[in-house]
């Protein structure tokens, strides 16, 4: 796993060499990911699929075997049940837009986690407003798990859909999505899955999940941004309405009335981003040449290491201690300001994220206002650690 891979790594920031702890909010970009990208708008740039002449032709046939590469990514049935968007929160939207049209209706109800991506209950807000149905929340206790023993009761005859979070973005926990999915099933409710952060960590596979729906963003896996995934079921998707009309979703117009395109191309409306598809498919082959196992041990090896070093550190506390969980550690240090200490940790050339990390409900349920938030990826290393955890160290020293 060779880290000169990543051309971005090799600069110093604030007089120091770059560490790189923010992966979660996005990772860095492999150079073949950066080729594609160029390669593409120097050599095919052409918009798709209507176009007879040689750029068009060569373009859509690239942009369509990505989709294919998506496919057998996450082992979806077929390709049309594989649609492009701009990232996991265009597809949730588009999922709680069309599927909230299609499906509810007052004092109906839809279930979230507590620990969910504000990307992941305001569009399910947005929806029960216009429908007049609810919005209901599975707890999680205080190492950060969910509290599935509410869940039975939870689901019921006015339980529409379930929408939970693979793994969460700030605590770091890998939620039981089997056992949510068999539970939803066994009551004829459809699952829809935010898998933003698990899909460059662990192994996805929709069939074996048998989710209904499942979203990810491609920036969060070595791909470019501004470009993301939703798979769903056809049995959904052919029910839903469109999310947005215009170009590539249409079959035919008339003043009188307009016909859609079949899937995938119902959902695709207007000109799509071809190169950061291209670019999605250059990260998936990336991913797969180095091996989802063995990038699972390499980062299930740094949070180990990493765990150990910071609660080593007096007055740091972790928040999210579930036994399952991915590469990601959110602390705060004594009383000092997550904003403060994150600070002086980027002054000492580390990369982390301070804040609420969008997830307001989660800092509600520990009663404080964020934290610090450092992500890792296959491509970091113990001896950045180390200076995390020196940084850290200076910033107690400096701030009390």
């Amino acid at each position: 796993m060779n880290r000169s891979d990543f051309p971005i790594l090799e600069q110093s920031v604030n007089g120091k060499p770059l560490v790189y702890f923010d992966n979660a909010a996005t990772t860095q970009k492999p150079q073949v990911v950066i080729d594609t990208l160029t390669d593409y708008y120097r050599t095919i740039n052409s918009n798709i699929h209507r176009g007879v002449h040689y750029l068009s032709q060569k373009a859509t046939e690239a942009f369509e075997e990505a989709r294919r590469t998506v496919q057998a990514f996450i082992n979806a049935p077929t390709p049309q049940e594989v649609i492009f968007t701009r990232g996991t929160t265009e597809s949730i939207n588009l999922i709680a837009s069309s599927f909230g049209k299609r499906f509810l209706q007052a004092d109906d109800e839809v279930l979230v986690s507590e620990m969910e991506h504000h990307a992941n209950i305001v569009p399910w807000q947005l929806a029960c407003e216009q429908s007049g149905a609810h919005l209901r929340v599975i707890p999680f206790n205080d190492a950060g798990e969910l509290e599935l023993d509410h869940l039975d009761n939870l689901l019921n005859e006015r339980t529409r859909i379930v929408a939970v979070s693979h793994v969460s973005n700030t605590l770091g926990t890998i939620n039981p999505i089997r056992e949510i999915i068999q539970k939803a099933h066994a009551k004829k409710i459809p699952v829809m899955i935010d898998g933003a952060q698990a899909i460059s960590h662990i192994p996805v596979d929709v069939q074996e999940l048998d989710c209904d729906f499942y979203c990810f963003s491609g920036h969060k896996m070595y791909a470019p941004m501004g470009i993301g995934v939703m798979f769903g079921k056809a049995q959904w998707l052919n029910e839903m309405p469109p999310y947005q009309g215009g170009g590539e979703m249409i079959q035919r117009v008339t003043f009188e009335k307009t016909t859609y395109n079949e899937l995938p191309f119902k959902f695709e409306a207007g000109t799509p981003a071809v190169g950061d598809v291209l670019g999605l498919k250059t990260a998936i082959d990336y991913i797969q040449q180095l091996g989802m196992a063995r990038i699972a041990e390499r980062e299930q090896a740094l949070l180990n290491y990493a765990t150990e070093k910071l609660s080593a550190i007096s007055g740091l506390r972790i928040y999210g201690t579930s036994a399952e969980k991915t590469s990601l550690i959110s602390f705060n240090l004594n009383n000092i300001h997550h904003f403060d200490v994150g600070f002086i940790i980027d002054k000492m050339g580390v990369a982390v994220r301070t804040g609420h990390h969008c997830t307001q409900p989660v800092m509600d349920h520990y009663h404080i206002p964020g934290t610090i938030r450092a992500s890792f990826a296959f491509y970091n290393t113990e001896a950045e650690i180390d200076q995390l955890a020196a940084a850290i160290e200076k910033a107690k020293q400096m701030l009390g």
